[in-house]
């Protein structure tokens, strides 16, 4: 594996994104969303957004939601993640001009986690009488 410095975007939950250098390796891959990484190519262009494989399982901060072209929300990325470029056969780095349009769609766009209403109790199900049916 070639060891080369990537250029990417990273994007942490309630923070605005920012560019930063790492190498190109997975053990960094890993370390920067804490864990298994999964990659998903949401966009036209040739980008990947490499976020934690089980970020919603493990109950991670909800950070993005992933949008289509018409804006529409359709599903969200929990913890952090990072968009990097994609070459033919591995990642490469961010253009100038992709860290600009990220960075601006990112900072606008952010995922806050809702709160239950206090005095909600969600472990209790109400049960239907005979009469109710």
């Amino acid at each position: 594996m070639i060891d080369e410095k990537l250029t990417i975007l990273v994007v942490e939950p309630g923070r605005e994104p920012y560019a930063a250098q790492i190498q190109g390796r997975l053990n960094e891959y890993q370390a920067l969303v804490g864990g298994d990484i999964e990659a998903v190519y949401p966009f036209d262009d040739p980008v990947a957004l490499v976020c934690h494989s089980e970020g919603k399982l493990l109950g991670l901060p909800p950070n993005r939601v992933l949008t289509d072209e018409h804006g529409v929300p359709y599903d969200l990325v929990c913890g952090t993640f990072f968009l990097v470029g994609v070459g033919e056969e591995r990642f490469t780095s961010l253009t100038e001009e992709q860290i600009r349009h990220y960075q601006d769609k990112y900072s606008r766009e952010m995922a806050f986690p809702i709160p239950d209403r206090p005095g909600k109790d969600k472990s209790r199900k109400k049960e239907r009488t005979l009469d109710e049916r």
